[in-house]
């Protein structure tokens, strides 16, 4: 793989960014700084930023067949008026567990409209995290335990796979999906990254995406790179990072083939010394194109 060419898209520091979403009808790069409660907007073709400062912390993000974004906070699910400066909240649902110690993390709307988001649980002593889906406003649990910080999440092309990683395990899973009853299952083993942070560490999986060929990139946080693994768990390419810790990516632009990548800007200052570039939002040109997210059906 040639090394890509890496632009700053968006200069000011996010403390944690996440959860970048393109926006196929709006031509918009959306994304959340979770510590700081909000909202970004990008107008990549312009520079026109934009930004809701919500009460509880936006995690990760869906567009709405209705118009706006859906956001997942750490209260619950909430429908979010993005035609407005001002903050324009609709509740949709609340969060269906102790929001003290868990909240919304990860998401990703599957073929069928539904908006699957799973959690982390904060005190991180037990496997203690869960999956949800939000369907037609209603929540339901999908699984729970196995894993204490849910993330990855991602869908094959067809939507035959669902991919899953849990950060805090290093690992990386694939489960049969059925689209038609938004239902998983034979779980198996994708990748295990080592967890020995003295030897061989390369960091451990954040946010995914899948490109238009099937195969599943995940941001490697504190690894300063994001891996390609193709649907058998083949390591078939990895990009260096300028930033240590990138957190998710999202494939965006017109012909979907810029990779727009987040990370954590709040890191310590050696850290921050050696990788100035943290917590600000990256573009890459890619050679294989991404697919465009399927909107909320609210």
């Amino acid at each position: 793989m040639n090394t890509p060419h890496i632009e700053v898209a968006f200069d000011a520091v996010m403390q944690t960014g996440e959860c970048p979403l393109w926006h196929p009808e709006e031509q918009v790069l959306y994304w959340v700084d979770i510590p700081a409660f909000t909202v970004h907007r990008l107008d990549p073709s312009s520079g026109a930023h934009r930004s809701w400062k919500l009460a509880s912390e936006p995690a990760t993000l869906a567009i709405s067949d209705k118009g706006g974004l859906i956001v997942a906070m750490r209260s619950g699910f909430a429908h979010l008026d993005t035609g407005s400066d001002e903050v324009r909240l609709t509740d949709i649902a609340a969060a269906p567990y102790d929001t003290a110690i868990t909240r919304f993390n990860d998401g990703h709307v599957d073929g069928a409209g539904r908006f699957w988001v799973g959690t982390i649980y904060e005190p991180r002593d037990k496997p203690a995290a869960e999956m949800f889906v939000l369907e037609k406003g209603e929540i339901r649990k999908a699984w729970s335990g196995g894993m204490t910080n849910s993330n990855g999440l991602g869908f094959s092309p067809d939507y035959k796979a669902m991919y899953h990683a849990d950060t805090s395990a290093h690992r990386v899973s694939r489960f049969d999906f059925d689209v038609a009853r938004g239902t998983v299952d034979n779980q198996r083993l994708l990748m295990q990254f080592s967890m020995d942070k003295e030897n061989n560490y390369g960091g451990r999986p954040d946010g995914a995406a899948v490109d238009s060929e099937g195969n599943y990139w995940v941001a490697m946080f504190e690894g300063a790179r994001l891996v390609k693994l193709s649907p058998a768990g083949e390591l078939i390419g990895e990009i260096k990072l300028p930033v240590r810790c990138p957190t998710m990516m999202a494939f965006g632009g017109a012909d979907l083939r810029t990779l727009y990548v987040t990370s954590a800007g709040a890191r310590p200052a050696p850290e921050l010394a050696q990788y100035p570039l943290s917590g600000k939002l990256l573009a890459i040109r890619m050679d294989v194109a991404g697919r465009a997210e399927p909107a909320y059906i609210e």
